[in-house]
């Protein structure tokens, strides 16, 4: 990773920060690209203190305010990433967007919301890093996505959301296919249990569903063995965060743990088994 430059959106906080920082340690250059440049009283930090964070880590921060809805700002984001770090090798689609509203009750501003990040968002971010990637140094696309899951279950439960973050995943599917000529990996990861982030404590369940989960940190180590692989040869995969950190070895998954003597809770999409 060492000298290598990863544009990572949402980047300012979660898992996003948590994969910034873990490239970083490995002395890579990360854009942050992400919306907040004032601090939120919800929500923990800035492009500026996460910028911060990457550097003492080890790496070389970019921040650069982005809202991934908006097309001048994407391109505006590619561009100053290639004139500060000379170029793209790791684009991570993390930004995403949350609402578990049932049909009859999600407003269309939320739908349209939700559906412009993770969908347009994703697609907008790869479609102007792409040329970029066709130079680069092992190129990798990394969208935060899960399985495609036809289970009726999951439309059923959230039509809209599901809708949106199979759309991030079936970005993986095409694009895996339209890019393996040009030697760029494009894959999808997800998590295996619920992640502690801003979005759990404050949307879904609140500090008792953080305790039931783990720390960004497992997402970022997954990550980081996703984008060692070769290009060539890894790519189109769905990966979960605890399976390819255990075909790599890793055994200890209560580090990961924010509350040991809590039973884990699921992450959305996955089969029971």
């Amino acid at each position: 990773m060492k000298g290598k430059t990863a544009l990572i959106s949402g980047a300012s906080r979660g898992i996003g920060k948590a994969i910034a920082l873990r490239l970083a340690k490995e002395g890579a250059n990360i854009a942050i690209a992400a919306k907040t440049v004032e601090p939120h009283p919800k929500l923990e930090g800035t492009i500026f203190t996460a910028a911060k964070e990457i550097e003492e880590a080890g790496g070389r921060a970019l921040p650069v305010q982005v809202d991934i809805r908006d097309e001048e700002n994407v391109k505006a984001a590619v561009e100053k990433t290639v004139a500060h770090f000379g170029g793209i090798d790791i684009l991570v689609n993390n930004a995403s967007a949350i609402n578990l509203s049932k049909t009859p009750d999600i407003p269309m501003k939320r739908y349209d919301l939700i559906h412009d990040i993770n969908v347009r968002g994703t697609f907008m971010m790869s479609k102007y890093a792409i040329p970029h990637l066709k130079n680069g140094t092992n190129p990798h696309i990394l969208n935060l996505s899960p399985p495609l899951n036809m289970d009726p279950d999951w439309f059923g439960r959230h039509l809209a959301y599901t809708m949106s973050k199979y759309g991030m995943s079936m970005i993986v599917l095409g694009l895996a296919d339209e890019l393996k000529g040009d030697g760029i990996a494009v894959n999808a990861l997800w998590p295996k249990t619920v992640i502690a982030t801003a979005a759990v404590r404050n949307i879904l369940g609140g500090d008792e569903l953080i305790k039931c989960s783990r720390t960004p940190d497992v997402m970022g180590d997954a990550a980081y063995e996703i984008l060692s692989q070769s290009s060539k040869t890894c790519t189109g995969n769905f990966f979960v965060d605890e399976d390819i950190l255990r075909e790599k070895g890793t055994t200890d998954f209560d580090k990961y743990a924010v509350d040991t003597s809590r039973e884990l809770l699921p992450d959305f999409f996955l089969p029971d088994d």
